[in-house]
């Protein structure tokens, strides 16, 4: 709420990012080298980060019946969440994913890119994938192996605050719309079960994901 301190008005509000002109043009570089890829036929593209649900779920607005007066919705009381490593490729919407009870660390995103690398190359094109700058997706752990694969299998990192340009953001928001929104868990397991049931039915290609994914 705005404040006046000596004269001088004050706001909570929190200023927007400002782009620098570098990081402009970083971004545009980016979403045309994306471009050029996806239109090679020879290329895929995932789209690859991490996510968080939990089981006090999440709420949204929601049509009532009428006659319902005053509606009640239930959240458990818990700050319980699991984890995942997810991918989905730009071309056909096909979805990867693997959960993580643990911590997000170079260990475990070695052991995701790894199943990754194996479940894309089936389609035997060369593959790019677009992620975030989290310190454990450059770890030296993986480092040799990534630069050993990367003449069929490179990340593509993206420019810094700039998590706009990962199309997997818009499917961590549709799992949520879908599988917890507005939905009492009384365990972490009946969060685990709804979004697998989402993720499984992406598995092997999703025409909805490809029309969200668009890049």
């Amino acid at each position: 709420m705005p404040a006046t301190i000596q004269g001088f008005r004050v706001s909570a509000e929190k200023a927007p990012f400002i782009y620098h002109t570098s990081q402009r043009g970083r971004t545009e570089n980016l979403q045309k080298k994306v471009r050029r890829l996806i239109a090679n036929d020879n290329i895929d593209i995932w789209s690859l980060d991490e996510v968080h649900f939990q089981q006090y779920g999440s709420l949204c607005q929601m049509w009532v019946p009428p006659e319902v007066k005053e509606p009640v919705l239930l959240h458990h009381p818990t700050r319980k969440s699991v984890g995942y490593f997810g991918a989905v490729r730009i071309r056909d919407g096909k979805f990867v994913y693997q959960r993580e009870e643990d911590l997000f660390n170079g260990d475990t995103f070695w052991n995701f890119l790894k199943r990754l690398s194996v479940a894309s190359c089936h389609a035997q094109r060369k593959v790019y994938v677009i992620l975030d700058n989290a310190r454990y997706h450059h770890a030296l752990l993986h480092k040799q192996w990534r630069e050993s694969c990367s003449p069929t299998f490179t990340l593509l990192f993206l420019p810094a605050y700039s998590p706009e340009l990962n199309p997997i953001e818009r499917v961590w928001k549709l799992t949520r719309r879908l599988s917890i929104h507005n939905r009492y868990f009384p365990t972490l397991g009946h969060v685990v079960k709804s979004v697998e049931m989402q993720f499984n039915n992406w598995s092997k290609k999703s025409d909805d994901l490809r029309r969200l994914c668009v890049f």
